[in-house]
């Protein structure tokens, strides 16, 4: 069997939760079946709420040692808008929170401000966008999804998240 290897950029800024996506979508993917392997992990630079933040997710049907950096990914997720640099990527495809379609190759924009204000009272989109990567990687459905919510988010936080990530799934699976 050929490895399969999907490599992925979060961007946000410091207290959106970039790297707490990027760990929800690792334990979904490797908890949610046998065979499966993943690896998050976080790059900071000035450690303060409101700063550019990095985390990268890496998912594979074999062990993965490599602990470096991911620079061609195969999906990079904008939590803001801001942070996006408004041209096609290089690699893969960007996923970006934003109501503007950018007309870009390559670029997917959903609007994953408005459905967390509307489904958890607050603009973090960390869980809508964990939501819009799994309905473009196989393997990440709602059911795998709630795995890694599960494994990575505190019960208080869990139902609401669901939720939101079922929702956010959904629109993005009948949009394409």
């Amino acid at each position: 069997m050929t490895e399969k290897r999907i490599e992925i950029v979060w961007h946000g800024r410091g207290g959106q939760g970039a790297f707490t996506a990027a760990r929800i979508v690792g334990a979904a993917y490797a908890l949610g079946k046998e065979g499966r392997y993943a690896m998050s992990f976080p790059s900071f630079g000035p450690e303060r709420r409101g700063a550019p933040v990095r985390a990268f997710t890496k998912l594979s049907t074999a062990p993965i040692n490599d602990r470096s950096q991911v620079s061609h990914p195969d999906f990079s997720v904008y939590l803001d808008e801001g942070l996006f640099p408004r041209r096609s990527p290089a690699s893969g495809i960007a996923l970006v929170n934003s109501k503007e379609d950018f007309g870009l190759d390559g670029v997917v924009s959903f609007d994953a401000s408005r459905l967390a204000q509307s489904m958890l009272g607050v603009p973090i989109t960390n869980t809508v966008m964990a939501g819009v990567l799994g309905s473009f990687v196989e393997g990440l459905d709602p059911q795998a999804l709630s795995v890694g919510v599960d494994a990575c988010m505190p019960p208080r936080l869990r139902q609401k998240n669901l939720a939101v990530m079922e929702k956010a799934y959904s629109e993005m699976a009948v949009g394409q």
